[in-house]
């Protein structure tokens, strides 16, 4: 049975890497020991052990250790027999890329489906959905595919940001491109708001946080969700 969490972000405004989620955490990861973590995505170029190191200062406040998968001689087998597996942000393209360079997509699939407790954020959420085709990030690398893990039916857009109204910036909203997403392709796709995150559970999936989630379905006028919503009803 599955069982995730799927966060917009790893840092919200005015608190440390992971900090706002903690508390969600300690109970999510209550049987593991040791975090598995994915540092593919290497935010700003970092390197895997740079990442690697900093979510472990923060799974340390949690009694949890972390390590990185770039560690072990076979990822595969790394993937089979961890206790939790959390994927952070970055870039989603470089991500999915080293996913399939290592052919970690079945693997994970297999493994999270099986009831491994799964964490992303931001470009470890945007893998979550059927495909990273409503990520936010710039395409500086070309991936084998853009289909992704599809633990929840629809796509995910992290970090999603409302119209300014004050502002004097005349290029395209957020809502706008999801807009033309669906000018060619059908699946949903959930806008996540910072400090938001996906609670998905077998087949339950609950908006989680204090903030609503904007949902975008094809042919029908976007609106809003308030937390503790299921959305497993959205195909």
């Amino acid at each position: 049975m599955k069982n995730i969490i799927i966060a917009s972000t790893s840092t919200v405004h005015g608190s440390g890497y992971l900090e706002y989620i903690l508390p969600e955490l300690t109970l999510f990861l209550k049987n593991a020991r040791t975090i598995l973590f994915i540092p593919y995505a290497r935010p700003s170029g970092i390197s895997h052990d740079d990442y690697t190191k900093k979510v472990a200062e923060a799974f340390v406040k949690i009694n949890k250790a972390v390590k990185g998968i770039h560690e072990f001689e076979n990822p595969i087998e790394a993937i089979k027999t961890a206790e939790a597996i959390f994927v952070g942000g970055g870039n989603t393209f470089v991500l999915t890329s080293q996913l399939y360079k290592n052919n970690l997509i079945e693997a994970l699939q297999t493994t999270i489906k099986n009831g491994t407790p799964y964490l992303g954020t931001s470009a470890g959420s945007n893998i979550c959905g059927l495909t990273i085709k409503t990520t936010n990030d710039m395409p500086i690398v070309y991936p084998p595919s853009f289909n992704a893990l599809a633990f929840v039916p629809f796509n995910i857009n992290p970090h999603y940001l409302d119209p300014d109204t004050d502002s004097t910036h005349m290029g395209e909203t957020r809502e706008t491109r999801i807009k033309e997403f669906h000018n060619f392709n059908t699946p949903p796709v959930i806008g996540l708001r910072e400090g938001s995150w996906l609670n998905v559970n077998g087949t339950s999936i609950v908006l989680k946080g204090t903030l609503t989630a904007r949902i975008f379905e094809y042919n029908k006028t976007p609106y809003e969700v308030e937390p503790e919503t299921q959305l497993n009803h959205l195909k």
